[in-house]
């Protein structure tokens, strides 16, 4: 019977055995503790804790899969364990955290609260449904069905954000909060394409840029982290329109199911150049510097003259 179930419980695990096959699980259970932390710094009233905890929770979920299959530790324990894990810092966390803060005291806040932690474990649900599909094209993979949950929690508790940076107003009245989250909730169950960070490549000529967006980002976290997490939301929520048209065009076009995602854009680029109607305006050659100063013309070919 021990041997059975030691035989049972390897099934589809990864290619490395021993401890450093339990490190994903060990980042997985670090993101579950971070969950929970926020629950009991929002009970605290520590409401910049409780979103730094979810932040660091989101942080977590985004490395440990990278782990798994960088260290080939991939496990189907290891899958489970991170959707549970999942369900509770990104579901059942922030609904308890928006409903001690912003939702307490009104009659339907904990309607909104449980409406938010359901959408999280359906679009969980959905996810691990997906993964074994395998009549998926092969792009699919490169973006989520709806808003991932890390990326919704944060979605759903920017109204808290935006009232430790700028106090109580409007934004953090009962009906804009219950509206917002109830909103947040629709794009996670949704099934609108949303970019997967594997997908996003940087041209090494957009480096240099993306390092003074890190350092601006670093600096903007320990000086106006709020308002850091409120400029990362509208750009996140800023990127759906073009993640849908980019679905669409791929689609559309099933030459381009296997290419990577660079050399589609490639094609993009391509295929837009050559788009009717579209007359490029070429700019003349220009004269050299003294040959210009001088007013002297190009000299012309022996063979013309």
């Amino acid at each position: 019977m021990i041997a059975a179930e030691d035989s049972s419980a390897s099934d589809g695990e990864g290619g490395r055995t021993g401890p450093v096959r339990l490190l994903p699980s060990a980042v997985t259970v670090l993101a579950l503790c971070a969950g929970l932390s926020a629950v009991k710094f929002g009970l605290d009233g520590r409401l910049g804790l409780s979103l730094a905890m979810i932040g660091a929770a989101a942080v977590l979920d985004s490395l440990d899969g990278r782990i798994a299959r960088m260290l080939d530790a991939t496990s189907r324990m290891g899958a489970e364990l991170d959707s549970l894990a999942d369900a509770i810092s990104f579901g059942v966390a922030p609904a308890l955290v928006l409903y001690v803060t912003l939702l307490e005291g009104s009659s339907g806040g904990w309607v909104i609260a449980l409406i938010y932690a359901v959408s999280i474990v359906l679009r969980l649900a959905r996810f691990n449904t997906l993964i074994d599909d395998d009549s998926r094209p092969a792009f699919a993979g490169e973006y989520f069905v709806g808003v991932p949950a890390p990326a919704g929690a944060l979605i759903a508790l920017t109204p808290l954000a935006v009232q430790q940076q700028w106090g109580t107003g409007w934004w953090s009245s009962y009906y804009v909060v219950a509206t917002w989250v109830v909103l947040s909730a629709l794009l996670i169950v949704s099934r609108i394409p949303t970019l997967a960070l594997k997908s996003v490549s940087v041209p090494p000529r957009m480096a240099a840029i993306l390092l003074v967006a890190v350092g601006v980002a670093g600096a903007a976290l320990i000086t106006f982290p709020f308002v850091l997490l409120i400029v990362l939301i509208a750009m996140y929520l800023a990127h759906i329109p073009f993640a849908i048209r980019s679905k669409r065009w791929v689609a559309a076009r099933p030459e381009t199911w296997e290419a990577k995602p660079a050399e589609r854009r490639a094609v993009r680029r391509a295929a837009r150049r050559e788009r009717p109607g579209i007359v490029r305006r070429r700019r003349p050659a220009r004269a050299g510097r003294s040959s210009a100063r001088l007013r002297l013309r190009p000299p012309v070919p022996r063979d013309d003259r």
